[in-house]
């Protein structure tokens, strides 16, 4: 599970009640993947030195084992168990203080170590029965995730790359998936056709497991709209974690939330059924790998985006994921037959010819600031030439040529500059009884472009008519005094 995937599941499940974490450690299966993927290391060694105390663990006796310059861990160690509800600070009858392990987390632990207990939180293997003779390869798992996973980072990228609504229907996505990429405000609905938003792109940047997780968190904040229990989908989520690749499990133990889904995950790609009635399902590498360290859960032969990284690309990128070539003319090169890559080059580039295996074209003021008013900033658009860069581009220092990157943010800068609008300042306002009514007037003329209550002071486009106004309220004041 890499870094970014386990900070969002951790920061999600460090929101969830003590009610709700209590339901979770029941199961040994989420259990096992909170301590595998959710815990920093010192945490974990901390957990285990308690799994067997007989009795609460004094908080002398912890200070005693960290040296002094490694406060700062411990704290932050003791803060994430606290959090989650693991293991929490309890005052003694002597007035010291203790840290005490949660029985439920404690108890599934062991049974999820020591192989103990009757529970099927790991899945039920299908029977030979179950299996029919149909059985699926690890092969056409990972073709079926594959096709999925693509179809809706396709289904993101489509509709701003000026592809056709035909194009964009073809891209094999569920309404429940579109539902949830528009519910995480991934893509939104522009005249009939899909936008990619800013966190969309931040979304197709990411690894595939991050990607995952991500949807996946938008779908456990929809669960009770959806009439599901979140408990229920957060253990399925877990155990789907554990589960072995290529071996088919019963659908016979689970609950009703949980074959609902199997139904959502299915579109997603997760989990692969013959028919909506199939006794048995297959978890797929992006299911397996859930709560693992394997990072991507598809191959770098695949030619997906998946293994992009927000952050700036440096030496550890594999050089062969790089396949973009750009020149200090803005000339872009791109070895690549995927439609996915072409459709996210053209979000922010102008691209001029398409061969067999690469497309060209040109970085211009326009291209960028269209990206910019999608919403898609010039650091990510950095981001992504520089973690695509070709082989032959990393054998410099800063992979992108410097006068590049300089222009992209300038262009980015032109378009948020300061707007002047002509007009007039109105301000010194005998009273606010006065300021009201002159500010309700240049309201109502429409005139009206900023004010500020506080000090009495407005803007207006149009100065005219309220100096016209302002007049004939002086001349009725001078006509009343000389009654």
């Amino acid at each position: 599970m890499s870094a970014s995937s386990s900070s969002q599941a951790l920061e999600y499940l460090e929101g969830l009640p003590l009610s709700t974490h209590k339901k979770l450690y029941e199961q040994p299966s989420t259990v096992l993947a909170v301590f595998r993927c959710m815990l920093p290391h010192l945490a974990k060694s901390i957990v285990m030195a308690m799994l067997y105390m007989p009795s609460s663990f004094p908080t002398a006796d912890l200070d005693a084992w960290f040296k002094t310059s490694a406060r700062k861990e411990k704290e932050h160690a003791t803060f994430t168990l606290d959090r989650l509800h693991i293991v929490t600070p309890q005052r003694q009858d002597d007035g010291s203080l203790s840290y005490t392990m949660n029985p439920g987390f404690q108890r599934s632990l062991r049974q999820a170590l020591e192989g103990s207990g009757t529970h099927r939180s790991f899945g039920v293997p299908a029977t030979r029965e179950e299996s029919g003779s149909n059985r699926m390869t690890t092969e056409q798992l990972d073709e079926y995730s594959r096709s999925q996973w693509e179809g809706i980072l396709y289904y993101l990228v489509s509709g701003a790359a000026g592809l056709s609504k035909d194009a964009i229907d073809r891209a094999e996505v569920g309404p429940g998936t579109k539902k949830l990429l528009h519910a995480g405000d991934l893509v939104r609905t522009v005249h009939g056709s899909p936008r990619i938003t800013k966190d969309g792109f931040s979304f197709v940047l990411q690894e595939t497991n991050a990607q995952v997780w991500s949807l996946l968190i938008v779908y456990l904040k929809m669960v009770n709209d959806l009439g599901m229990s979140e408990t229920e989908v957060l253990a399925f989520l877990f155990m789907l974690g554990s589960l072995e690749l290529g071996q088919d499990y019963s659908t016979s133990t689970l609950s009703a939330t949980q074959l609902q889904m199997l139904d959502d995950l299915s579109a997603m790609g997760l989990v692969y059924r013959s028919s909506k009635n199939a006794q048995t399902f297959y978890p797929t590498r992006l299911a397996t790998s859930l709560t693992s360290d394997s990072g991507s859960a598809m191959s770098a032969s695949s030619n997906d985006i998946a293994q992009a990284n927000q952050g700036n690309a440096g030496p550890s990128a594999s050089a062969n994921k790089g396949f973009i070539i750009i020149e200090t003319n803005y000339r872009l090169y791109a070895y690549t037959n995927s439609l996915i890559q072409i459709a996210i080059l053209s979000l922010f580039t102008k691209l001029q010819h398409r061969f067999p295996n690469l497309v060209s074209g040109k970085l211009t003021k326009e291209s960028v600031h269209k990206a910019v008013q999608s919403g898609i900033t010039s650091a990510q658009i950095i981001s992504y030439l520089t973690t695509y860069a070709h082989p032959q581009m990393q054998k410099t220092v800063s992979y992108i040529p410097p006068t590049v990157t300089d222009q992209i943010r300038l262009w980015e800068y032109e378009g948020e500059r300061v707007e002047t609008t002509a007009g007039y300042l109105m301000r010194e306002f005998g009273s606010d009884a006065e300021y009201r009514d002159v500010l309700n007037y240049a309201s109502a003329l429409g005139v009206l472009v900023w004010q500020n209550d506080a000090n009495r002071c407005f803007f207006v486009s149009q100065v005219e008519q309220i100096s016209a106004y302002l007049r004939k309220k002086k001349e009725n004041r001078d006509v009343a005094r000389t009654r």
